[in-house]
């Protein structure tokens, strides 16, 4: 009888060794899968979001018509000094950030919290797609277009990138505090061992 409690009394603490293994494991690949979300795609988006939304709020504080009406909005259409300075503004700034914004989205979708594609992110690609073939248009001479066929949905991209941000940070919060706990608490159980071992008993 003494044998089979001991057996069994080895096997449960094994089976326990295990398990916290494997929960120790999930929780670590969890964490590493939450920082790449953080350092490759969330927060590189929600930085180029807010860079993009800050320099148009710039450009049209300077360039706008008076009481902020877009060029592409007023009544009296824009010169052709305001056109040129669009385009200088699309060519330089506006267009590289979405373009790198939509770069994010294509190289890694795999780090979505979604499991399927944000109709805004299909949107980003498309408007994206658009001002290039403005922008090439540009580059031949002509400038009949001066906007891409697909609107910008940049409010709520920068949304959708600022919430996600959010969110995993709170998780890699939760998940290293798990971690530093469970740390400790192998530090304090070696920490027992030692003692134990020191004291004979």
């Amino acid at each position: 009888m003494t044998v089979i409690v001991t057996v069994a009394l080895a096997f449960i603490g094994y089976l326990a060794t295990y398990l916290n293994g494997v929960r120790l494991a999930q929780r670590n690949e969890r964490l590493a899968r939450v920082n790449r979300q953080l350092s490759d795609f969330y927060g590189p988006l929600v930085a180029l979001t807010e860079s993009n939304k800050r320099i148009f709020e710039a450009f049209v504080e300077q360039n706008a018509r008076p009481g902020g009406v877009s060029i592409f909005e007023a009544d009296t259409p824009p010169t052709e000094a305001e056109l040129r300075d669009w385009r200088l503004w699309v060519t330089t700034v506006f267009l590289p950030n979405v373009q790198a914004m939509r770069d994010l989205v294509v190289t890694h979708a795999d780090l979505l919290l979604d499991d399927e594609m944000p109709p805004l992110l299909l949107n980003l690609c498309a408007h994206v797609s658009g001002y290039e073939i403005t922008a090439a248009r540009w580059a031949q001479g002509d400038y009949a277009q001066h906007q891409s066929v697909v609107f910008f949905p940049g409010d709520e991209v920068r949304t959708y990138a600022i919430d996600g941000f959010d969110r995993l940070k709170w998780e890699q919060i939760r998940l290293m505090g798990r971690r530093r706990r469970a740390r400790e608490k192998r530090r304090e159980q070696r920490r027992k061992r030692s003692r134990a071992t020191t004291t004979g008993t």
